[in-house]
């Protein structure tokens, strides 16, 4: 069953550290991009919110704290997960790093294991089913990474896109999701689907949620998109 991959966004000026980075995320199985300054990873931002921010204090031009401060600054990315790193190991940088927004931070020369261990970590508060966790709503469980999912202690039976469907509304109960926010999480921004699809899948994902009886857990809202709850 494809999943669709969590996507990591380097920002790091020295070319040999980004390489690195890159390599361990990839070996990982997260999809990767990769700005050499602030400007070029705000644009990148701007165009496609990725799952997670590993990000340099020390760039040309716009400083990675600045850049951290404009992204938890818009409502859309406020919540996006950024790990600062840094050369600076005085207690007053580190606090300064993370009352700007960051949401950890690494001290350079740093070990890749333990960097890919806070990136998992990460993402596990805002991604869960990237990283192959148990999820849940009410009587709904998703296993994420055995591809299972019940309801009420029933099995339900999902088709792959279904399934990375209720992964993303059981990440973020309540919250609502636009037709174009789910064609970038379940299909990725590389696969050209019309938003009618989306409709056709929350079709389906509703008549199986519901096959055994229960009321509808999905919510339409209109103009807005979906939600869970």
């Amino acid at each position: 069953m494809r999943r669709v991959k969590p996507h990591v966004l380097i920002v790091e000026d020295e070319p040999s550290q980004r390489a690195v980075l890159a390599y361990n995320l990839e070996s990982e199985g997260f999809r990767v991009s990769e700005a050499e300054d602030g400007d070029a990873a705000l644009l990148m931002v701007a165009e496609e919110i990725p799952d997670l921010v590993v990000l340099d204090w020390m760039l040309p031009g716009v400083s990675g704290i600045e850049i951290c401060r404009r992204i938890k600054a818009r409502p859309e990315t406020r919540g996006l997960p950024i790990i600062m790193l840094s050369a600076r190991t005085e207690e007053v940088d580190r606090v300064r790093g993370l009352e700007t927004g960051a949401d950890d931070y690494v001290v350079k020369p740093y070990s890749v294991s333990e960097l890919m261990a806070r990136v998992k970590s990460q993402l596990r508060r805002s991604r869960p089913a990237g990283v192959g966790e148990t999820l849940s709503f009410e009587d709904i469980t998703l296993d994420a990474e055995t591809h299972r999912v019940q309801r009420a202690g029933q099995p339900v039976k999902l088709g792959p896109t279904e399934f990375r469907l209720l992964a993303t509304f059981l990440e973020r109960p309540g919250r609502v999701w636009s037709r174009e926010a789910l064609l970038d999480r379940v299909w990725g921004r590389d696969v050209y689907v019309d938003t009618r699809t989306v409709d056709v899948h929350i079709g389906r994902l509703r008549k199986a949620l519901c096959a055994h009886g229960g009321t509808d857990p999905l919510r339409t809202v209109r103009g807005a998109g979906y939600a869970l709850g």
